[in-house]
């Protein structure tokens, strides 16, 4: 078959690429002229590349025409606080429209869009494992980023009342071995290096970016149109995620707690420093709420419907130690 991805030469989208092309399919994909190539260096001669970008729809049409389907998996992440805003709703929201669009002008088959757990907002309490069902709710919990991906459902199901099959997947917290300064990798640099000063008190859900990625070709054969379906792998405290990544890492995690208000206070001023010096803060007040939480979210569906596997974190933990050692050579 053919498939069409955007975000391709991201994270996520690379391992989605990497496992088609592994069971025998044909991939194009967009790229920007800007793009890094690192992630596909291995698959490069093996994906049709576009130059192009999701927001402009003409190179979308040509990636898609004569696709069998549609992975997209760009998104721009964006926790830089309310300075992220207009770029999170132009990339993820307006992106997404485009990418609906042009699924509907070339009748392409299916779609699987990659939206995110955020775009489920936040349970209320630790104990609330929050599933498919869950509806948006405004509160000072969400996140720019998971309205964004929420509104960008919107566009999905836009195009599915105009005819459009879609499915979306929603992940956790995607774990694995990426570049060394981007996601997971850069709290493993940061543990080795010791510069994690304290351990965040809340808990949320990691997922094997290898699992996230399989979770999307399950989607795209098995999935309803206009489902969700949540890739999420494990709810885990960060004093345990820290714990076990200093084990692999063969480094002694953080231990140390601050009060809640303390940890607010530093972001705030971390937050005013970056305006000074015209650069995104490291800690923002955005962040530091999550850290804080406790957000759990049930898998059950991709389970039962998809057939989805997630593998130990500790074996996932392993994998970044071991790309972690393999990129500072």
């Amino acid at each position: 078959m053919v498939f069409f991805l955007t975000g391709a030469t991201g994270f996520l989208g690379s391992q989605i690429a990497r496992q088609l092309l592994d069971a025998g399919h044909q991939v194009r994909a967009i790229r920007r002229p800007s793009s890094q190539m690192d992630l596909v260096s291995d698959i490069l001669d093996d994906i049709t590349w576009i130059t192009g970008d999701i927001l402009e729809p003409e190179s979308l049409e040509e990636g898609m025409t004569g696709a069998d389907g549609v992975f997209h998996a760009a998104a721009y992440l964006g926790f830089e606080g309310k300075r992220s805003i207009d770029r999170l709703m132009e990339v993820n929201v307006g992106g997404t429209a485009n990418v609906v669009d042009a699924a509907l002008r070339t009748e392409v088959k299916q779609l699987v869009h990659v939206s995110s757990i955020a775009a489920l907002g936040r349970s209320e309490q630790g104990t609330d494992c929050l599933d498919e069902t869950a509806e948006w709710k405004d509160s000072n919990m969400n996140t720019g980023y998971g309205r964004s991906k929420y509104e960008a459902e919107m566009e999905i199901h836009r195009g599915i009342a105009m005819g459009l099959d879609a499915v979306m997947v929603n992940p956790s917290l995607i774990m694995g071995v990426g570049r060394l300064s981007e996601n997971t990798m850069q709290i493993a640099d940061r543990l080795v290096k010791r510069t994690i000063p304290f351990r965040p008190k809340g808990g949320t859900n990691v997922v094997d970016v290898r699992d996230v990625a399989a979770g999307c070709i399950k989607a795209f054969e098995r999935g309803e149109t206009g489902e969700r379906y949540i890739l999420a792998g494990h709810n885990i405290l960060w004093k345990d995620i820290l714990a076990t990544m200093g084990d692999a890492l063969n480094t002694k995690p953080p231990t140390r707690t601050l009060p809640n208000a303390v940890m607010m206070t530093i972001a705030t001023i971390s937050e005013g420093f970056g305006k000074l010096i015209r650069k995104p803060s490291v800690i923002t007040r955005e962040t530091i709420r999550l850290s804080m939480s406790i957000s759990c979210y049930d898998n059950a569906k991709s389970l039962r419907v998809l057939g989805c596997t997630y593998r130990p974190f500790n074996e996932t933990a392993a994998w970044i130690a071991d790309g972690y050692e393999a990129l500072r050579k």
